[in-house]
């Protein structure tokens, strides 16, 4: 995946910041948080997921579904910064 080497600091960045956030429902639980506090959390962990699915759908778009032959401004470009932002819009 081209575009996942190209960005893999970056994305490891963010899974790591994923796995603190786990970590303190977690403890959380584990310390026995009031259950909108945790709440608060899961939303926050989940946001932080979305986020990256919508990166990642991203980057398979313009890398793997897009015929590279074709300019940034054709229709098929545009038809992928159309379903970009659906999938962006759908994960908030």
């Amino acid at each position: 995946m081209a575009h996942t080497s190209k960005d893999r600091e970056k994305l490891l960045i963010r899974v790591r910041r994923i796995r603190g956030q786990v970590e303190a429902i977690e403890r959380a639980l584990g310390e026995e948080h009031e259950c909108a506090d945790v709440l608060q959390l899961v939303a926050g962990c989940r946001g932080a997921l979305n986020g990256l699915m919508a990166e990642l759908v991203e980057g398979h778009i313009w890398f793997h579904v897009l015929d590279p032959s074709r300019g940034k401004d054709s229709a098929q470009a545009a038809a992928a910064e159309e379903l970009i932002d659906i999938v962006k819009a759908y994960l908030k």
